[in-house]
């Protein structure tokens, strides 16, 4: 089934750049620092309610995140956390936000070829001023025609971005490791959708099953596959 795509969006963190792992380091960091008050599960468990708890008013992001942290280890020690352990808490979250970019294999060049071929668009969500860093330091934000940094990506919140851009639905994809956050709201307004899993998801990030929309909808093993698959799929449109 040919598609005529003329704009491209990608996903940032866990698509083009790493950024789940550092979540990952920091959880066993923070676990360690409230092991004497409660075992790992415990305290994985109440951090996800407080993170689900605040993200309508937080939002997405490393700094959202540290709030809930600080609000979990006050609520896990009754009061009794050190001010010494929530400094720590805070530094760690510093690191995160101060830790250098470093691409997946295969990013740099797979987006500069796009590029040269497609309108290529970075959609993605979270802090503001953390995104715009992240992007800066990538490397490679001159591949892109524009970056839209969203606070959540629904349908909502995509069909506003597409029509702010001027671009048909039914000649956009979306590129990115989320199937809840860059495949299925794509997939539901019309569009075209490629996934491809980062090694770790998040837990909020989670669906059941895979979308089955057919002829819109591909599944990548890597990102460098992405240019060959478009080509196969996508026709050119001769004025």
């Amino acid at each position: 089934m040919s598609a005529h795509i003329t704009t491209l969006g990608f996903d940032a963190d866990d698509t083009l750049w790493h950024n789940e792992n550092l979540f990952e380091e920091h959880h066993k960091k923070y676990c360690q620092l409230l092991a004497e008050y409660h075992d790992s599960d415990v305290v994985e468990e109440r951090l996800y309610e407080t993170e689900m708890r605040n993200l309508e008013l937080f939002g997405y992001g490393i700094k959202g995140f540290t709030l809930s942290c600080i609000e979990t280890a006050i609520s896990l020690t009754n009061g009794q956390i050190k001010a010494e352990e929530i400094r720590r808490i805070i530094d760690y979250c510093r690191q995160m936000l101060e830790h250098p970019i470093e691409l997946l294999e295969g990013v740099a060049e797979t987006v500069e070829k796009l590029a040269k071929e497609y309108r290529v668009l970075l959609i993605t969500k979270g802090d503001l001023r953390d995104q715009e860093r992240k992007i800066a330091a990538s490397g490679i934000a001159h591949c892109f025609d524009h970056a839209v940094i969203l606070s959540d990506k629904n349908v909502e919140s995509y069909s506003r971005a597409l029509r702010k851009e001027n671009i048909p639905i039914e000649q956009f994809a979306m590129i990115g490791n989320s199937l809840k956050s860059d495949v299925l709201p794509v997939l539901e307004l019309g569009g075209h959708a490629f996934h491809v899993p980062y090694r770790l998801t998040w837990k909020h990030e989670h669906v059941e099953k895979s979308p089955s929309s057919h002829g819109r909808f591909f599944q990548l093993d890597t990102i460098r596959n992405l240019p060959a698959l478009l080509d196969k799929i996508t026709y050119r449109k001769v004025d």
